[in-house]
């Protein structure tokens, strides 16, 4: 047995969820912080340049849940096959999502050119944002080839073990995002200063620098799975994996895209600071999440990999020990939220009216977190044991099927502030779901197997 195979296999479970699940959380807070500080910079070009940047998150977040649903079937196809020692078919698969990929971001790329001006037109009437949202998403999704490439050689890593290696390329991506913004943005070293196309040109090159460093790692360090263009082969039975439970959480992260521009749909027609301050918001909570959704990515391997191996005793461990972790993660979140909501604030420069709407929101939204957390690690087991369904089920009631009927409902009734106990209501429905999902799951895949 290879020692990447006995590390999965026999290593502590506590210490196996923090060994791969660290570089992963620590590498996505990283991520989530460059896009904070994206917009911290952004916003002191403009508010309009922030409203900008918060009307162009929801095509940007599409692209990111296609990747990231991708990686996610890949993870789990390549975990499970390396667990039953059939390293042949992970390294297909993962040349197959390679592929795979690189179609997907060439679409984007084309929608680009024809779409961007008319759709950066029909989210706002002022048309000074309207120009600000065409020149960064336009630049954003024209090369998005970086994010693409950059998600699925991480998943091939993460897939063996390799999560230290994930890490180092986000942190490339993120790192060299945080230089280039103010490089780019307010002009240094005698280049001009571009304003929020500097942002857009700092967002692609980082994620392209990410892309080189984890496909070099892949290639160096990955004896397990190794991508072979020579060799490969689309299977149907590959595909059809993939998709079986790569899908729904494409769906799932496709979710929040909707739903910020549901959302932003019904905050613009109160104000733009309120569109301003929800795109800060969700850039907040992000970073707060983020290191729950690196430790769900790191349940999901192993959870694929103990299920591969028939390994009754460590699956339900890892249960135990991811929800535990998850939930403490969260309620450092909600001190941050509850005692300091204005200082967050004035770093994206709120105005007084920003200040107003935002510090009471996030103060009522923070204490949902730990259900938030439960419903992120009941998606990721879920999907380790082949049901993506809990995933997207999950996804759909706390971010649309609830939520934005219930915004609407509390705006147009109640009054704009009220609108924040709606994710109170959605957060609650999707722990309860997830709840029953993971229960049964359990009882039928992993009750069922040998002690």
């Amino acid at each position: 047995m290879s020692s990447r195979k006995t590390k999965m296999a026999e290593m502590p479970m506590p210490r196996l969820v923090l060994d791969m699940g660290f570089p992963l959380m620590f590498s996505l807070l990283i991520q989530s912080l460059y896009n904070i500080v994206d917009s911290i910079y952004v916003s002191r070009v403009s508010e309009k340049a922030l409203t900008a940047t918060s009307l162009a998150f929801p095509v940007q977040h599409l692209m990111i849940a296609i990747s990231v649903g991708l990686s996610v079937g890949l993870n789990a196809v390549m975990a499970r096959s390396a667990g039953s020692g059939n390293n042949k078919r992970a390294g297909n698969v993962a040349t197959e999502g390679l592929v795979i990929a690189l179609g997907i971001s060439l679409v984007f790329a084309v929608l680009s050119l024809l779409l961007t001006q008319r759709v950066s037109a029909g989210m706002t009437d002022d048309p000074e944002t309207a120009a600000m949202t065409a020149s960064y998403m336009g630049i954003c999704v024209l090369f998005s080839q970086g994010i693409f490439v950059e998600k699925v050689a991480q998943r091939t890593l993460t897939a063996v073990g390799l999560s230290r290696w994930s890490m180092y390329s986000q942190l490339t991506a993120a790192i060299s995002n945080i230089i280039l913004d103010p490089v780019l943005i307010f002009g240094m070293f005698g280049l001009p200063a571009l304003g929020i196309t500097g942002a857009a040109i700092a967002t692609v090159a980082g994620q392209w620098l990410g892309a080189v460093i984890a496909v070099w790692a892949n290639i160096r360090f990955n004896t397990q799975i190794r991508f072979s263009f020579r060799d490969l082969h689309f299977e149907h039975e590959d595909l059809q994996d993939v998709l079986r439970i790569g899908m729904p959480t494409m769906i799932t992260q496709s979710l929040g895209s909707l739903m910020t521009a549901l959302v932003n749909g019904i905050l613009i027609t109160f104000s733009s600071t309120a569109v301003a301050f929800f795109g800060v918001y969700y850039r907040l909570q992000n970073f707060v999440y983020m290191p729950v959704n690196g430790l769900g990515q790191a349940v999901l391997p192993i959870a694929a990999f103990s299920y591969g191996a028939c390994n009754k005793a460590r699956l339900k461990e890892l249960w135990n020990v991811g929800i535990r972790y998850a939930v403490l993660f969260t309620l450092a979140g909600i001190l941050i939220f509850e005692l300091f909501p204005a200082p967050l604030l004035k770093l994206f420069n709120a105005s007084e009216e920003m200040l107003a709407i935002g510090v009471p929101a996030l103060r009522i939204i923070a204490v949902i977190f730990p259900f938030a957390a439960f419903t992120y690690i009941s998606g990721y087991y879920s999907s380790g044991l082949g049901n993506a369904m809990v995933n997207l089920i999950g996804g759909m009631l706390r971010q649309v099927v609830v939520l934005v009927p219930l915004v609407w409902i509390f705006a147009n009734f109640f009054g704009m502030h009220t609108v924040w106990y709606a994710f109170w209501i959605a957060e609650l429905s999707a722990c309860l779901y997830c709840y029953l999902c993971v229960k049964r799951e359990k009882a039928r895949k992993v009750e069922i197997l040998p002690e």
